[in-house]
């Protein structure tokens, strides 16, 4: 999504990242490809309050506003016990959004932007429609932490077109089988999608492109259910 957005030339991208080694070395291997656009670090850990809380004094300060937040941190949180998994996942996928949402809304509030923008990255497994469709390929994956959180992140996402839409849209999307490191099954042997695949609808989003459905669940060919 950074390269896509920076291969547009008019955007600056603030690139959250955990790790700021790992930050750094994403940073590198952007700017290696000479795209036009422009981007710069935030060290952004969402299960860690101070780490927010810095991140965002550090863009008002240097920047004062902000114009579209993603939220795409996500966790599986496959290593029982299932306690600990609804814990880790809910913090990441569900509360981290929340929390992240809530300390930077003023610097969207503060936008110039025409229509600023909250994305927030689902799964079509947290549809609770969708969870009884036999026909689904999802049927079968069990995973209750992963579903649940992002279910709860679907409500999060509505309470959030609630409390600052109409002006900022906000939108819930969910990318699809995607290649990553988040679970051994997510490669292209096993008909995951690339990252550069996966994340161009979602530019349709930022770009716009969509805004008659904001507030709800998109996916790359229409909508899911809640």
């Amino acid at each position: 999504m950074a390269a896509q957005l920076l291969a547009k030339g008019s955007y600056h991208v603030l690139l959250g990242s955990r790790s700021k080694e790992k930050g750094e070395a994403a940073l590198d291997s952007l700017r290696s490809r000479n795209l036009p656009g422009t981007v710069e670090l935030l060290v952004l850990d969402v299960t860690d309050d101070n780490t927010i809380s810095r991140a965002a004094e550090q863009v008002e300060k240097t920047h004062g506003r902000i114009d579209m937040l993603v939220n795409d941190a996500g966790i599986a949180a496959a290593t029982p016990p299932l306690r600990q998994q609804m814990r880790d996942a809910f913090d990441v996928n569900a509360t981290g959004p929340a929390v992240v949402t809530e300390t930077f809304a003023p610097l969207l509030q503060k936008s110039t932007a025409a229509k600023p923008r909250i994305l927030n990255i689902s799964s079509g497994a947290g549809s609770i429609a969708r969870r009884t469709d036999t026909s689904s390929p999802m049927y079968n994956y069990q995973h209750v932490q992963y579903r649940a959180s992002k279910a709860a992140l679907n409500m999060v996402t509505v309470c959030q077109w609630v409390e600052y839409g109409p002006r900022i849209k906000v939108f819930a999307y969910c990318p699809g089988f995607t290649q990553s490191n988040f679970s051994d099954m997510n490669k292209a042997e096993n008909g995951a999608k690339s990252t550069e695949e996966g994340v161009r609808p979602a530019m349709d989003i930022l770009e716009g492109k969509r805004d008659d459905e904001a507030g709800l669940f998109l996916h790359e060919g229409g909508l899911y259910p809640w």
